[in-house]
């Protein structure tokens, strides 16, 4: 029988946030109360807008920054106060800081030589990096001979090359441009899962933290808004701000008429009603709500003013019209002063088979099922 004290075999490079809190001498407060579990060898993204909070974290895990309150722990053990090569980190930059006068071979070196290792070791180690990055054939080469995907690889192999068991990357895609943003985030993904350990990936960017990541945190204003599943944060957002920030969904409001063991009643602007499943939340009758639909759960049909709304329905206006592939994406003005536009992602097949024009009256509808309560903002 296995030793449970035997931590040989143990994964490595879980990562827990206690009570952690950033506040400068101004006053302000960048990171505020965060409590954060990630599991080991977890992609995880932190992700939010500019001024969040997320690289203050970011940098505080890295013992880039000092924290006012809290703890950082990494595999069980208090890093708080030791420096980054304690605490077993290593991180990527957002420019990559590359030295332009050495080559590809010496810049992933080059820590490892800091270090005191001795020139043959230092160099079968970052050969065997290059490697992993499939640099080899431009080990030789100076930065500037690199593409931005090249030079991103090369700051990849040298954070990796001291073996940490956290990765902390902070807007690596951002210098990139769209087409090389689309594959890097694949083979950072595929880095991830070869080397089996902790990453912690900072952006804006919403369709790269779901594209990426197995646990994405969501913050706002220092704190996190929620932390989950990527499909979990797309499809079931907790607040009205994560599910604005994500997108893929519209944010809807009502007041609570009648209530059910079977689902909720609500009467939204300009006689529309709405139902909603019943999720366990405590509500009363009188009290305004907000739910939230996916995009592409609603189907846009033109209207007929003569004919009342059916339930879940609202009317609007065709504003735009954009085609995206797969899918053509309706903006609609609504009659929803709450709730003024509605974005529904119409299949390509099913919209040209009865297409709505820009300026067009419509009703966008949708299935009861695919309304999600959302819970009041802090």
């Amino acid at each position: 029988m296995q030793n449970s004290n035997d931590s040989s075999s143990a994964a490595h490079g879980g990562v827990v946030l206690a009570g952690l809190s950033k506040r400068y001498a101004d006053g302000t407060t960048a990171v505020d109360n965060i409590d954060l579990r990630i599991e080991p060898g977890t992609y995880c993204c932190l992700l939010g807008p500019s001024g969040c909070g997320k690289t203050t974290m970011l940098r505080m895990i890295a013992g880039h920054e000092t924290l006012s309150e809290g703890a950082i722990l990494i595999d069980g053990k208090n890093v708080t106060g030791r420096t980054p090569r304690e605490r077993g980190t290593a991180m990527m930059f957002q420019n990559y800081a590359l030295f332009p006068h050495l080559s590809v071979r010496d810049n992933v070196a080059f820590a490892l030589r800091v270090r005191g290792i001795d020139k043959k070791a230092r160099l079968f180690e970052a050969d065997r990096v290059i490697e992993q990055v499939q640099l080899t054939a431009l080990a030789n080469r100076l930065p500037g001979q690199l593409s931005g995907g090249q030079q991103q690889r090369v700051a990849l192999a040298r954070a990796i090359v001291m073996k940490p068991t956290v990765l902390l990357l902070d807007e690596p895609l951002s210098a990139l441009d769209e087409f090389l943003r689309l594959q890097m985030r694949g083979e950072l993904r595929s880095m991830q899962r070869t080397l089996g350990i902790t990453f912690i990936h900072v952006t804006h960017t919403q369709l790269e933290a779901i594209a990426v990541a197995d646990q994405v945190v969501v913050m706002d204003k220092g704190r996190i808004a929620q932390s989950a599943s990527p499909r979990v944060i797309y499809a079931e957002p907790r607040t009205e701000y994560v599910a604005a920030f994500i997108g893929g969904q519209n944010v809807l409001h009502g007041e609570v008429t009648a209530l059910s063991d079977a689902g909720v009643t609500l009467r939204g602007a300009q006689g529309a009603n709405f139902l909603l499943p019943r999720d366990g939340s405590t509500l009363q009758t009188g009290q305004t709500v907000s739910f939230a639909v996916r995009r592409d759960r609603m189907q846009v049909t033109g209207d007929t003013e003569a004919v009342a709304l059916a339930p879940n329905s609202l009317r609007g206006r065709v504003r735009e019209l954009e085609y995206q592939g797969i899918y053509m994406k309706v903006s609609l003005t609504t009659e929803d002063p709450a709730a003024p536009g509605c974005v529904v992602y119409v299949e390509e097949n099913t919209f040209f088979k009865d297409p709505v024009s820009v300026g067009q009256p419509v009703r966008c509808h949708w299935a009861a099922d695919e309304a999600h309560g959302l819970a009041a903002m802090a």
